[in-house]
């Protein structure tokens, strides 16, 4: 008869819902027609059809791979699979790429726009076993990738994020976003929802970015017909570590979603205003080949408008009584100022009542053999990164068992609150170059104008001064 899952629809979107740390769903998924979807397979489905893959080399240099840094080709499937088998063309999109320095990555490929012409494939994905009725392959993005492809580490700025793996292995490094100070985070390369660390967690340069050994590194391979759940604003570094990965995620809308497109459409604004009037030509080098809308101002503002009154607008038909969410929002306010003031010494103390914390959950939370929970790693870096390009067997789970549209609806969907004293002693090692090294440039002032935490006040204070007629 059919095997019964572990976890009833409703009760996975319970944990999903609650679960405050990254888990590895197990046996969830073995009657979905998707895990099927090997790169063979869908080489066949989409029968020639050209998509786009990312280019980026087989290096570990300690500066983060950026997309404004990458080459692009378009090319079929078949033709990857191809170069994939060590067989560098002579001709084709990938001759330009030798296989042994290269890996390629189509990444982000909406179902919507690659199979635009078999939506019954939509139902081959089964997100409802998780809680949520309806959503399938309509709401997913797929991820086809070469030993070595990877995404820089970054957060997501709205929702949470379900991956669904189906071919060869993927390494996920996580990191809270309690850590957020210690990830140097940054919005150069500027990308909608995206929030990128300057680091490369993996071969990081500890001498540049000293606060990034303060950082909590989660670790965990991901396997082939496990689903890994990714929380709101955990930050994610993900690597290809066998010669082909597929992989399919779907980002799930949280009430907090709504503030957070106020907060994106203003980095949006000040971004675009303050690189545009920096290099008026030259978009190139600072937006991401994903950001494909106009940036004037004139649409930005526009931008920030519709993000404003969208968040008014769901105010006064949710269900939630409206007057208590603006007061719960001018609490937290002050709660991040008295942060901003007071955390040099609450670090100690904060740090030990956030492990106490989390001790409490797991103790609560139904881990078991179908739910793993990720777990902060033990692990050396250079163990970490050892045979990385030979495959290695490594399963950092410890048992058997990476966005539907943005705001503008073209790329995926989609805290700082721990400890300023890191920021102080970021800006203080940064000043303590050469007096010829320390001109302070457009990057650097931006850093800080739409750092995370200062975009979520300035949200606040633009939410309470529209809202007084409530």
């Amino acid at each position: 008869g059919e095997r019964i899952k572990p976890f009833t629809p409703e009760k996975a979107k319970e944990m999903i819902m609650s679960l405050q740390q990254p888990a590895v769903f197990c046996n969830m998924t073995s009657d979905w027609p998707a895990q099927h979807w090997t790169a063979n397979h869908l080489s066949e489905v989409l029968h020639g059809k050209q998509i786009g893959f990312r280019m980026g080399m087989k290096r570990t240099d300690t500066v983060p791979q950026f997309e404004t840094t990458c080459g692009y080709v378009e090319a079929t499937l078949e033709e990857f699979l191809t170069w994939n088998c060590d067989q560098s063309p002579l001709s084709g999109p990938f001759r330009d790429y030798d296989h042994s320095q290269f890996w390629a990555y189509a990444d982000y490929k909406y179902f919507v726009s690659l199979f635009d012409d078999k939506t019954d494939i939509f139902k081959d994905v089964i997100w409802s076993d998780f809680g949520f009725p309806g959503r399938n392959g309509r709401e997913s993005t797929l991820w086809i990738g070469s030993l070595g492809a990877h995404t820089p580490c970054h957060l997501d700025s709205y929702g949470c994020n379900l991956v669904f793996q189906v071919q060869g292995r993927k390494r996920w490094h996580l990191f809270p976003p309690e850590d957020t100070p210690f990830l140097y985070p940054t919005r150069i390369p500027y990308e909608e929802s995206s929030v990128f660390s300057k680091i490369n967690v993996v071969n990081p340069d500890l001498k540049r970015f000293p606060q990034f050994c303060k950082a909590r590194r989660h670790m965990v391979t991901l396997n082939p017909g496990q689903v890994l759940f990714v929380p709101r604003h955990w930050w994610h570094y993900v690597e290809s570590i066998d010669p082909v990965t597929v992989s399919i995620n779907s980002w799930i809308e949280l009430e907090e979603d709504h503030q957070a497109r106020v907060e994106e459409a203003i980095t949006r604004m000040l971004v675009c205003a303050l690189k545009t009037a920096e290099d008026p030509h030259n978009t190139r080098a600072w937006l991401n080949p994903t950001e494909v809308e106009e940036t004037s101002h004139e649409v930005n503002c526009r931008y920030l408008n519709r993000a404003v009154s969208a968040l008014f607008d769901h105010y006064r038909t949710s269900k939630v009584v409206e007057i208590q969410a603006l007061r719960t929002n001018r609490e937290h306010m002050k709660k991040e100022e008295l942060n901003v003031h007071n955390h040099i010494e609450m670090e100690q103390t904060g740090g030990q009542e956030l492990i106490m914390g989390t001790v409490e959950q797991e103790a609560s939370s139904p881990f078991g053999p179908d739910l793993v929970p990720v777990i902060p790693s033990s692990e050396e870096l250079s163990s970490e990164r050892e045979g990385i390009f030979e495959g290695d067997g490594k399963d950092f789970v410890g048992k058997d068992g990476e966005h539907s549209g943005k705001l503008h609806c073209t790329k995926r969907q989609r805290m700082m609150s721990k400890s300023e004293d890191a920021i102080v002693e970021q800006n203080a090692s940064n000043s303590s170059m050469a007096p010829s090294q320390t001109f302070i440039s457009t990057d650097d002032l931006l850093d800080c104008l739409v750092n995370p935490q200062v975009t979520r006040i300035v949200a606040q204070l633009l939410i309470q001064g529209k809202s007084l007629w409530f």
